[in-house]
């Protein structure tokens, strides 16, 4: 519907005297714009958005009306214009091809005022209410999409607030949970095409890791300073403390879950990495031995992530590895430390984990 005060009808006839008469009927409530021909009706339709009704002849020179409306419903910027047939020719046949055509009326010829009045009155009313309904329905949509815009905002917010809390604690780690978490989107990309895990690996799911990837160590914020904070390797006695980050890290996220009193999605795959990327594909890592398989996608993933960084990274007790000796040792635990195919995966894409690193350096 345009926003004049008036609707706007356009009248499309090749006589003359037509044209008068209907513009006699209606100027008093509405713009009336004519064409003479079909031709010049389309145009008029075509260049002009105003037009809320078109009153349509249909044995004119040149196309008839029937193609006119043909023409019309098939453009996109004119198809939702209610046309009415304005016509002598009163055959069954001629009516229903026009409704068929995509007309909303057809009125006979010689032309009742009081009826033809009534038509258009009727039409531009059940126009407004669908203009109005499909404005409504654009509206919605446009909420909807912001609204979920929204939502994944402060899920991005909230992992990330979570993740950096952990990092300020063993702010040595500088820009890991950074460089982690797009190693892990590398891996994922690469692997969802491999038969074992393109079920796994849809696009929504690696949108999921991706995000969740920096949660991995979220449970040291439970780890006391004096063995966090060591300038030194751990002893045997404060490594089992620090192994109980894994289900600090995995106790956090549920709690959080509890208090909602549900199951939260997206916060699937940070429990799992937290809780099982220090686990090994031969069953000596922890917090549970798990195994092969029984390893999730997500933490292995992470496994060969978290390692990888970690053995090129500065430490106190330690100077960061070369890229080539960091490719060396994953290789080396392939089959023992990580999933095979993942290792190979890491191979293949190895030139990927080094640009990541150098693009965020501590």
């Amino acid at each position: 519907m345009n926003f004049n005060l008036k609707p706007v009808i356009l009248i499309i006839d090749d006589s003359p005297d037509v044209i008068n008469l209907i513009s006699g009927l209606l100027k008093n409530n509405y713009k009336v714009k004519a064409a003479n021909n079909g031709e010049k009706g389309i145009k008029v339709a075509q260049s002009d958005d105003s037009i809320d009704l078109i009153l349509l002849d249909i044995m004119m020179p040149g196309i008839s009306g029937f193609d006119v409306c043909e023409q019309l419903k098939a453009d996109s910027s004119t198809s939702n214009i209610p046309i009415i047939f304005l016509t002598s020719m009163t055959n069954l046949d001629d009516e229903l091809r026009g409704l068929k055509l995509g007309a909303v009326d057809y009125v006979t010829k010689p032309i009742s005022p009081p009826v033809l009045l009534a038509r258009i009155e009727n039409h531009l009313k059940i126009k407004a209410a669908n203009d109005f309904l499909k404005d409504k329905s654009s509206f919605l949509e446009s909420e909807v999409t912001k609204r979920s815009k929204e939502l994944a905002a402060i899920q991005d917010v909230t992992i990330l607030a979570m993740a950096s809390l952990a990092e300020t604690r063993d702010n040595e780690t500088g820009n890991h949970i950074l460089r982690t978490k797009f190693y892990v989107k590398e891996l994922a990309e690469y692997l969802k095409t491999h038969p074992r895990f393109k079920d796994a690996l849809t696009d929504h799911a690696i949108n999921i890791l991706y995000k969740s990837a920096p949660l991995h160590d979220i449970g040291k914020v439970g780890i006391p300073d004096s063995i966090l904070l060591k300038p030194g390797r751990l002893t045997p006695e404060e490594f089992e403390v620090m192994k109980t980050h894994t289900m600090l890290g995995r106790d956090a996220i549920t709690q959080a879950e509890s208090h909602l009193g549900m199951e939260v999605d997206f916060l699937k795959f940070a429990k799992e990495i937290a809780y099982s990327h220090q686990e090994k594909w031969d069953g000596s890592g922890y917090p549970q031995g798990l195994s092969g398989d029984n390893i999730p996608i997500s933490a292995r993933l992470m496994a060969l992530a978290d390692v990888y960084d970690a053995l090129i990274s500065r430490r106190v007790y330690k100077i960061g590895m070369t890229h080539e000796q960091a490719i060396q040792i994953i290789t080396e635990g392939r089959g023992t430390h990580f999933d095979p195919d993942i290792t190979d995966a890491f191979l293949e894409i190895n030139e990927c984990f080094r640009e990541i690193a150098q693009r965020f350096p501590d």
